[in-house]
This record gives C-alpha cells, structure tokens and sequence, in this order.
C-alpha cells in the first residue's frame, strides 16, 4: 500500500499520489466501501487543485475499483457488490489515511501550479503539438493568471512549453528526432557529470540506491511507477547533482525530457517495471560503490544509448494509443 513516503516522491506527478493513495486504501479494506468520491471535498482532503483529482479517479474508474451511479461522484465498490450510496463528509479517516502524516500538500502555491503544468505538458506532448491558454488553466487551477504565467516561464526554461511573441503558450510535439538528439548528449554529457561528481557521492546514499534497485527487481511486475521514477531520479538527478559547470547542468536538465514516456506510457497501459533498465542502472551503481568510476561512467553511457532505442520504441507505441482527455486550457493544433 502507498505511504507517506510515496507522497514525498515529487518526481511523480500529483495525481498519481492521489491515484496510488486512493488506490492502496480501497484494495486493503481501509476506505468505506460505498463511500461517495466528489471531487471538491477530496481536493480539500489533499491540498490540491480539482484537476488532479479529476484524473486520479478517472483512473480509479477505469480499474473497477469505483463506480458512477445516479448521483454527483463515484463510489467506492471495488468488489463489485452494488453497495448503496454513503454520502458522508470525506475525513481521512473514512478514506483510511489517518496515518498518512502528509497527505495535505503543503508547497507553495506557486509549485503547486508548476508541478500540475508540467505533469499536464510532459503528459500530452507526446501525442502531438498544443497550445496552452493562460487565461483557461488560471481559471482551470483556480489561481491568478500571474501564477499561471510564471509557471510557464520556469517551464519555457527547462524546454517544455515555447511561446512567440505575442502568442499563445505552444507545448510540443516530442519527435522521433528531438529524441535521438536528446540522448546523444545526454551519452556525451552525463557520463563526464558522474566523473566529476563520483567522489562526493557518500557511500551510504549509493547503498540506498542500490537497496531500491534490488527491491524493484525482486518486486517484479509488483513495483510501483513511483519507485521506478525514483530509481531514474537517483542515477539521472541526485548522482549529479552539484556540477559547477551550470550550463553543462542545465543542457543535461533539458536533454531528459524524453525521461517522461515511460511515465505516460505506464498510465496507458498500466506497465511500470523495465527490467533492462534496472540492470544497467544496477551496474552503474555498483561500480561506483566498488570505486571503479570509469566503469561507472561507461556503463551510464551504454545504458543511455540503449535506453534511446527503448524509448524509440515507447514513442512508436504511443503514436496508435488514443490520446488523453485534454484539460479545458490545451487546445491541439493541426
């Protein structure tokens, strides 16, 4: 069952810690069975938008777990007993996250919104190419336009949304090619990045890493999305994190937008595990607790450019997949 811990998993996206926690609480007996779900109350529960809410029981929906009846929400039913409707006011103790210590979001506004925009851009941008309606998604997030805009600018940074001059915000497409490009300089930069950084990565942080790597491979089909994100977070982010080369740092933050398909392909047909990629990522990880960072460094490289071709391949799977209900605010172009 999700914990507090997979809440504190930032790399995931928000409705999925909704959707995970929802999830764990229903399938264990914990939350009331033919509890009504309304998006309002469960936004207020969680600290967050409506939007986010939306999606995670949409999702729930579409396992079985909850059902629609004749009535505003859905209801928790995942036996399928045709339970009558429970209308009570959400509580975590109802939903049976009492112990969920920090179930309420408390970031910033301002993050809030930036985590939802981003999750929304890497979401859809590989279906196609969209425009983002600044007005909409404020009124959509319920917050100023202001906060949606500054939101957008901290993404244009990292590469995700584009904007001309006195147009609409542009999210999009993320090509075959852009891809390829991608990844040959994450092969050319990030194994140079471990090198520099190898000598500062204390020992017991390389053990946990390892430690989540051999759970996820011992979980199997069983390993949560959140655990496979944070495995790619470990080697991709934290073992580099701290270059003093800025600009190497940002061109590496950039490149790793192709990272994302693997998320949306999960969602879309419910996959999470790549044994592959915890392998390579495995000998990674051990060459460096061994000391050998040139190994390291080449087996990151190998791993990189074998990880373009899985991705290749996502991307071609994504291309027949029906795209997602789009939020109020995207608008796709021709």
């Amino acid at each position: 069952m999700p914990n507090a811990a997979s809440l504190e998993d930032r790399s995931a996206s928000r409705y999925e810690m909704i959707r995970d926690t929802l999830r764990g609480a229903i399938l264990t007996g914990q939350a009331v069975p033919g509890l009504v779900l309304v998006e309002a109350p469960l936004a207020q529960l969680f600290g967050t938008s409506r939007v986010p809410v939306r999606q995670a029981l949409n999702l729930l929906h579409e396992e079985g777990l909850i059902r629609r009846f004749e009535g505003r929400g859905y209801l928790i039913d995942a036996l399928g007993t045709d339970a009558p409707p429970l209308r009570l006011a959400l509580t975590r103790q109802l939903l049976g996250l009492e112990n969920h210590e920090e179930l309420i979001d408390t970031r910033s506004l301002g993050e809030r919104v930036y985590d939802e925009l981003s999750g929304t851009v890497t979401r859809f941008m590989v279906f196609g190419h969209y425009r983002i309606d600044e007005q909409l998604a404020a009124q959509a997030l319920n917050v100023s336009r202001s906060v949606v805009r500054e939101a957008l600018m901290r993404l244009r940074d990292k590469g995700l949304v584009e904007k001309e001059p006195y147009a609409q915000w542009l999210a999009g497409p993320l090509t075959a090619h852009a891809v390829t490009e991608d990844y040959e300089l994450r092969a050319l930069l990030e194994p140079d990045a471990l090198r520099q950084r190898a000598s500062a990565l204390p020992r017991a942080e390389l053990q946990a890493m390892l430690d989540r790597i051999t759970a996820a491979q011992q979980a199997g089909a069983e390993a949560s999305r959140a655990a496979i994100e944070q495995i790619e977070q470990d080697l991709h982010v934290t073992c580099l994190a701290g270059l003093p080369n800025a600009r190497m740092a940002g061109i590496i933050r950039q490149c790793q937008i192709p990272m994302s398909i693997g998320r949306v392909l999960h969602e879309a047909l419910g996959t999470s595990i790549d044994e592959a990629m915890l392998i390579e990522h495995r000998l990674v990880i051990e060459s460096l607790l061994h000391g050998t960072v040139d190994s390291a460094a080449l087996n990151l490289r190998e791993h990189l450019l074998r990880a373009r071709e899985r991705t290749l391949q996502r991307l071609k799977v994504l291309s027949v997949l029906p795209e997602p209900e789009l939020p109020g605010y995207m608008e796709r172009l021709a």
